[in-house]
């Protein structure tokens, strides 16, 4: 099985299952180039960003990630589509490679008619992208599928920023009213055998984020990305102090390894995991608390 160095021992190798990967596919990079057509800054393109244009087969840029994670350790990933309407783009994806990927639908639930619900492992809510409430009629609709198909929820909340669209120039009209975690507290109590996960540990409702998966234990929090929102934290809160609290609270099982990792040629954010290992490393988490962070976790609530 693939795996990767940790610091818990050069004998003890530790499986990797990224819990947030987004698939840049092809058709999302159409769909945001034609958004910004009329609005995009001159001259600004992918390539002048130094990104690579994707294949246009799902499949030929799942095995561009494949490569990637074989050359960085990484036994699996949910790939996230990252526009409402791209989700055939990962089920081809985890089609081509149905041992390495789980497909993630980006959804909006004022649009979404549930397609090929099978082959979809989450639904990934953006609230404040889309800007409705999560406690609305259409989105407890994705979660009645959930329930009815023995899937995951995946919802953003806190802050909300998205790094290719500020990089194309195109407005983000995001509403922040929909992004408190406490919104979500009703919404999980109703459906208590639907897994959600809450990305990035609240993406600055850090507190409110606990608050939720303290009284919900079908709440779960995604550790990824580079967590920049602890600077709206008090000072002394660092990784380390995340972690802590997040496992006085929360506990192993229910926190999931991700990175955000996204575009080419960067690829997999290795730094994410090496920080992230670091920090639990100096907390004194067990090798096997870490394995369930790291991997067991995500894989258990997928069914896998």
């Amino acid at each position: 099985m693939t795996a990767r160095p940790s610091p818990w021992g050069a004998g003890s190798p530790i499986a990797i299952a990224d819990a947030h990967v987004h698939f840049f596919s092809h058709r999302f990079f159409e769909i945001l180039l034609f958004q910004g057509k009329d609005a995009q800054k001159p001259g600004l393109t992918l390539e002048s960003l130094h990104w690579q244009m994707p294949p246009e087969r799902p499949e030929d840029l799942a095995n561009i990630w494949a490569h990637e994670m074989d050359r960085q350790g990484v036994a699996r990933a949910a790939l996230i589509s990252s526009a409402p309407g791209d989700e055939e783009s990962v089920i081809k994806a985890v089609a081509a490679f149905p041992d390495r990927f789980f497909a993630y639908a980006m959804v909006n639930p004022l649009k979404w008619v549930p397609s090929n619900p099978s082959n979809v492992d989450a639904a990934c809510l953006f609230p404040a992208m889309h800007r409705y409430s999560i406690q609305s009629d259409a989105a407890l609709l994705v979660f009645d599928w959930a329930q009815a198909n023995r899937k995951a929820v995946f919802v953003h909340c806190g802050v909300l920023s998205v790094g290719v669209r500020r990089k194309l120039g195109l407005e983000s009209h995001f509403d922040m009213r929909f992004s408190n975690p406490i919104d979500l507290h009703a919404v999980a109590m109703r459906y208590p055998d639907v897994p959600i996960v809450v990305p990035h540990f609240g993406a600055g409702y850090f507190r409110e984020a606990l608050m939720l998966a303290d009284l919900c234990p079908n709440v779960y929090l995604d550790t990824s990305s580079s967590n920049q929102w602890m600077k709206y934290q008090e000072s002394h809160l660092d990784l380390r102090q995340v972690f802590r609290r997040s496992l006085d609270v929360v506990g192993p099982k229910r926190l999931l390894f991700g990175t955000d990792s996204s575009f080419f040629p960067r690829g997999w954010h290795s730094q994410v995991f090496e920080e992230q290992a670091r920090a639990l490393y100096e907390l004194n988490v067990s090798e096997e608390d870490a394995r369930s962070i790291f991997s067991e976790n995500l894989l258990r609530i997928l069914g896998r």
